[in-house]
């Protein structure tokens, strides 16, 4: 964990959007600083389940564990009336702060870029939004899922003819998380090299369009309109999720080409339908889809997703198990990696926190500490790093600024 090692990070942020940047970035060693209070703790601690045995209590959240892990966590009541001049001391004391409260929120407090600047002037700043921080609709209230159907996500998913399918839980903003931690590791490196910061306004509806760039080029190029197509693919087919044997079974199949089309007629024995003329070739079989996933469907029965997975696969065709979460957690892949690393947490347990998805073969990354119950560090954070004397720490207590 000695990639980011000395590069400090403040989150005026909750939910993922923020804090799962912030994760990324103290998994290869930056020291990260979560901030909260009793009056405004993250969300993901607050209301937002899984919660331990199903209990609420702030250090009981699953959710918070997995966006939190090696980083400090200290109290700060923006709404007191010494808040904002202890905050400037806090972004001073950083490299990197990381907001995503609404546009105009960190203005109205005083701790808006132009402001921090003045007490750290080659400050970095991400603000991650909705939807940026102008434009006609900046100032709209919303989540992920409102997202993901403003960049078009929900009109493709689900079945012809059938309503839009909202996608599970904040999908744009794990996206928006990504573009977060390239865009300030973009940022050190300029700050390295010139000694200037730098403000970065993420739009997390605008990263989502990022993962949408073939279907947006069918539509401006062709005036296509994708739409909703089940399972279905223009490029492939058979292309499905196929019921296995056992109780909500399945294993994910896709053919592209003549040549694993005929690796499929052989694993599956050449069975006299796949000789069809209706499937004699990619054009055929897509007009006759629903009798081929017919076909398809009686055959994959007689085995289980994980048989189905390695049969196929030996021969060529593309295949895949469709994973349960309770399956995600004993993937023999994840396992050997480790994706999962497992800590002790004092409310919650065992707890299997998230490697990241890259390993940096000559500083490999954390987590090495649980996420931090909430205001754990105010003393050491405010005394020992902040430099505060123990007489005006016990006043801000006393007054609610640190509450």
């Amino acid at each position: 964990m000695e990639s980011l090692k000395g590069v400090k990070i403040v989150e005026f942020a909750a939910f993922a959007a923020g804090p799962a940047v912030g994760k990324h970035l103290a998994d290869h060693g930056a020291t990260v600083v979560h901030i909260e209070s009793k009056v405004r703790p993250d969300g993901f601690r607050a209301h937002y389940p899984p919660y331990k045995d199903n209990i609420h209590g702030l250090n009981r959240s699953g959710l918070f564990a997995l966006c939190n892990n090696d980083k400090l966590d200290i109290s700060l009541n923006l709404k007191a009336p010494k808040a904002t001049e202890l905050a400037k001391k806090i972004a001073s004391w950083s490299d990197v702060v990381i907001e995503n409260f609404s546009p105009g929120t960190m203005a109205r407090l005083g701790l808006d870029y132009e402001n921090l600047t003045k007490v750290k002037p080659d400050l970095i700043m991400l603000s991650s939004s909705n939807l940026g921080q102008n434009g006609p609709h900046a100032h709209h209230a919303g989540f992920g899922s409102q997202l993901s159907s403003l960049a078009g996500f929900t009109h493709l998913t689900g079945y012809p003819g059938g309503s839009p399918q909202i996608l599970y839980g904040p999908y744009i903003d794990y996206i928006a998380v990504a573009y977060g931690a390239v865009a300030i590791l973009a940022a050190l490196d300029y700050r390295r090299r010139t000694g200037r910061g730098n403000y970065i306004d993420a739009a997390q509806y605008e990263t989502g369009l990022q993962y949408l760039a073939p279907i947006l080029l069918d539509y401006k190029v062709n005036a296509i309109v994708a739409s909703r197509n089940a399972n279905r693919d223009p490029h492939a087919a058979p292309h499905g999720a196929y019921a296995s044997e056992g109780d909500d079974s399945w294993c994910a199949i896709s053919v592209h080409s003549e040549s694993e089309w005929q690796a499929l007629r052989n694993a599956m024995g050449n069975p006299p339908w796949s000789a069809d003329p209706r499937f004699a070739s990619h054009a055929a079989r897509k007009r006759n889809e629903d009798a081929l996933d017919s076909h398809m469907s009686e055959w994959t029965r007689g085995f289980s997703a994980r048989e189905l997975m390695e049969k196929l696969q030996a021969a060529g065709v593309r295949a895949g198990v469709v994973n349960t979460m309770k399956d995600i957690y004993t993937d023999p892949q994840l396992a050997q990696r480790p994706q999962w690393i497992e800590l002790e947490h004092p409310e919650i347990g065992k707890m299997h926190y998230q490697r990241p998805p890259f390993i940096l073969s000559r500083t490999p990354p954390g987590p090495s500490k649980r996420d931090p119950l909430f205001a754990e560090h105010n003393e050491y954070f405010y005394r020992q790093l902040l430099g505060l004397s123990e007489q005006e720490y016990n006043r801000l207590v006393e007054e609610k600024v640190i509450y």
